[in-house]
């Protein structure tokens, strides 16, 4: 699949299949488009796409793209790949969610979870008993997979931080036994971080991912604590001795942006103040909700992640590396084909263990009782087969609308929770976030292309 496409005045070619990428000028983007028409083949009167150009370079030109077509970088047919072949070896668990605890400190408005609680009106905190059997269920289904994921969440997680460090040891002590990598994220909203939170989470974990919004104003309007307060001047200098402290391991500063900041360029250059990781995603929440996106705010986000990219490719070429987490794209040492058709591998590959121990698909899912897998207390664990083959859809992205969508590679059919909570359903798609994730590829691709140019005149 090809995708063409024009980026401030740029013109662009993208073969999803090969990853091959071709800049293009006003005539060859035309005539790339009409054998893009014409089913690969050379159309009647090729001049026509190319007015500027005499006979001779018109011919020259549909040589070139010719040769493209022939060397499989444009217009490459993709391969017909089945379950089986992706997974030789059958599907086995390789990532888990734990929801350490039911409980949060803070009120954002557009939390998913209801204020961190899921609903439980207990607050409940996983037991260190409960993570344990969480960790073998995860070890003992992984199967001969070497490295394995857990996310610490919640709620948030900081307020069962004894459980935290209890499971950290766990792993560790479990990863020898097994010869199994266990690499380990924490995603905390920061009020609790202490400097000695910091040196722990800093020895431990492979990642961290902190919650901010950007700007104060725009933080601590949806960011509140459990006054109705702002909660900027509480975490902001936290952040900032984190991430100093953190150095190069991995972490992230995640945003989400809503309808009362569609200029979210400038929080993401305030973000980059604290440090070069970060991520803004959109809200999800319902359109009928004061600051939910819909389908007319659309236009001006897609000019915003236009500014933002060239905000960015700016920075870099006065020296300053931001890397923003949707514009990441490798061209030259990406995934193979079969992890790019991967998913996340919700209920399947992933999942979700609330602090009793109930396994759901995925934190975005923990509480919702239709799509309750198991329980990691049940002497022998068996995740229900009918659930999981609900999501069978999303390891292949290969039906419609996905099946011909030249970002599919890149998405992995959508958010299942997502498409879920628009749409009633696990068919389709929510035509919001798909034309948002096309909009940030065509940003990577040209972000990609500006810095392929800069080495090339280096």
């Amino acid at each position: 699949m090809t995708h063409t496409f024009r980026f401030r005045g740029e013109y662009f070619a993208y073969d999803s299949e090969s990853g091959a990428l071709h800049q293009l000028d006003e005539a060859a983007f035309s005539l790339v488009r009409a054998y893009q028409k014409n089913n690969r083949s050379r159309p009647q009167n090729p001049g026509l796409y190319a007015p500027d150009l005499d006979a001779a370079n018109v011919e020259l030109l549909c040589l070139e793209i010719e040769t493209l077509i022939s060397n499989d970088e444009l217009f490459c047919e993709g391969a017909d790949i089945s379950t089986e072949q992706l997974y030789p070896d059958g599907i086995v668990l390789k990532a888990m969610c734990l929801n350490i605890c039911h409980t949060c400190d803070l009120r954002c408005r557009y939390c998913f979870a209801s204020s961190g609680t899921y609903g439980d009106s207990k607050g409940s905190l996983m037991s260190f008993a409960t993570g344990k059997k969480a960790v073998d269920f995860l070890i003992k289904s992984s199967g001969s997979r070497k490295n394995l994921d857990i996310d610490f969440f919640g709620g948030e997680p900081l307020l069962n931080w004894d459980v935290v460090k209890q499971l950290t040891e766990y792993c560790r002590q479990q990863g020898l036994i097994h010869d199994k990598n266990i690499r380990l994220t924490i995603t905390t909203n920061a009020t609790h971080l202490t400097k000695e939170k910091m040196e722990y989470l800093n020895n431990n974990f492979k990642n961290v991912v902190l919650s901010l919004d950007g700007r104060p104003e725009v933080n601590d309007r949806m960011r509140l604590n459990s006054k109705g307060e702002g909660t900027y001047a509480d975490i902001a200098p936290k952040i900032a001795q984190f991430v100093q402290l953190r150095g190069e391991r991995e972490y992230y500063l995640r945003g989400t942006f809503t309808k009362y900041n569609l200029d979210f360029t400038e929080d993401a250059l305030h973000l980059a103040e604290f440090g070069k990781n970060i991520s803004l995603e959109p809200v999800l929440s319902d359109s009928s909700c004061d600051y939910g996106i819909t389908l007319s705010d659309l236009p001006r986000i897609e000019e915003e992640y236009e500014r933002l990219a060239v905000s960015l490719n700016e920075s870099e070429k006065n020296g300053s590396d931001i890397n923003f987490f949707h514009f990441s794209l490798d061209l030259e040492g990406g995934p193979c084909l079969f992890k790019r058709l991967k998913g996340c591998g919700t209920g399947l590959e992933y999942c979700a263990v609330a602090p009793s121990g109930e396994i759901y698909p995925c934190h975005q899912l923990v509480g919702e009782d239709e799509y309750l897998l198991g329980s990691v207390n049940d002497n022998n664990v068996n995740l229900s087969r009918s659930v999981q083959n609900k999501f069978k859809r999303f390891l292949l992205s290969d039906q419609e609308p996905c099946r011909n969508c030249w970002a599919r590679y890149h998405c992995g059919g959508g958010c299942a929770a997502d498409i879920l909570h628009v749409n009633d359903s696990l068919s389709g798609v929510n035509e919001i976030s798909c034309r948002l994730l096309k909009k940030r590829l065509e940003c990577a691709l040209w972000l990609a292309a500006q810095r392929k140019a800069r080495s090339a005149a280096n």
